[in-house]
């Protein structure tokens, strides 16, 4: 199998789009998802997940039973967050940064460990134009939200578990606001923090599409794509708060508006992705309140559902392709 394969064949398109009805909600919670499931056994691994949604989501499995490593940028303070949660390890990892990518993946693999879960959590937000890989030619949001989990997945694939195995991608309803730019992905003229932001959440979602019919071609590993839903983390953090209030997220007082969720809420959807045994069968999804999302029919981000640029298989496809040549990745292993 290799990343030149640019169309799932008509057996491996993506899942349709519609509730399956798992009984959840967006008032769900990570203890309400995870109610009498046990991952005692089973190794997870969390890219921020240390901070925000991403503390949630390594908390919810590390008290089901799952061995939670957290890779990190910054590890003495995850380290820190995470003191006093149980069967969890933090390492380093620069997902803005190929070759830090590249000595994680060789660590763990040399180790001959397997990951059950794997969550593609981290990102970064409307922050200012920021070049980071070869030259400082990658946009961040596309190189961290995007090339630095698709770099992370393809090096780590060899230890993901035949059969078993699902590898969920943070996405968000930011994808309503741009499909790929194809011929200008890194911004190099008129850049926009929210389009960036976009555009990476749209990556993340398409990453999903075309993994998952890889993968179900070959080793049985499942994907998905979930939206979290409206939530105020530290991921606001290159926001001023006057924008904030402006934007009405929240009131004066900090009191986050109504359709937020909490970060319990919020993480919900990432861990029901990565358990629920309602989504076998329904490999490559966008998720949204604990159940498969259903097609946009409004521009309304509160609303949410997906984007049909967000479910092409041809630009899926197409991303894969595009992304592997960038980050100098050949086969899927």
């Amino acid at each position: 199998m290799t990343t030149q394969q640019q169309r799932p064949s008509a057996r491996q398109q993506p899942t349709q789009q519609h509730s399956i009805r798992s009984g959840f909600s967006a008032l769900s919670t990570v203890d309400d998802v995870l109610d009498g499931v046990d991952l005692a056994g089973r190794t997870a691994l969390v890219t921020g997940g240390y901070s925000g949604l991403g503390l949630e989501i390594s908390r919810a499995l590390s008290k089901a039973g799952a061995h939670v490593v957290v890779p990190a940028r910054r590890p003495d303070a995850a380290k820190a967050a995470l003191r006093g949660t149980d069967r969890v390890e933090v390492q380093a990892l620069d997902l803005a940064d190929q070759d830090s990518i590249r000595g994680f993946a060789d660590r763990f693999l040399a180790a001959r460990r397997t990951l059950d879960i794997l969550i593609n959590n981290a990102g970064v937000m409307a922050c200012p134009e920021t070049r980071v890989g070869p030259d400082g030619a990658w946009e961040s949001h596309f190189a961290i939200n995007h090339l630095g989990h698709f770099a992370l997945v393809n090096r780590l694939y060899p230890a993901l578990r035949p059969g078993t195995a699902r590898v969920v991608s943070v996405a968000s309803s930011g994808h309503f606001l741009s499909d790929i730019r194809w011929s200008d992905p890194h911004f190099r003229e008129g850049y926009d923090r929210w389009l960036a932001y976009a555009q990476s959440k749209t990556a993340n979602a398409l990453f999903a599409v075309h993994l998952d019919s890889l993968s179900a071609a070959g080793n049985g590993v499942r994907a998905f794509a979930v939206h979290p839903g409206s939530i105020l983390t530290p991921l606001q953090r290159h926001i001023p708060r006057e924008e904030q209030i402006a934007q009405g997220w929240m009131s004066e007082d900090g009191t986050p508006a109504r359709g937020f969720k909490t970060p319990a809420q919020g993480a919900a959807t990432a861990v029901w992705a990565a358990t629920s045994p309602l989504l076998d069968g329904h490999g490559g999804a966008y998720c949204q309140d604990c159940d498969v999302a259903e097609p946009a029919t409004t521009d309304d981000m509160l609303i949410g559902g997906v984007k049909p640029w967000a479910r092409d298989p041809e630009s899926a496809a197409r991303l894969w392709q595009l992304s592997a040549e960038l980050t100098g990745l050949g086969p899927l292993a």
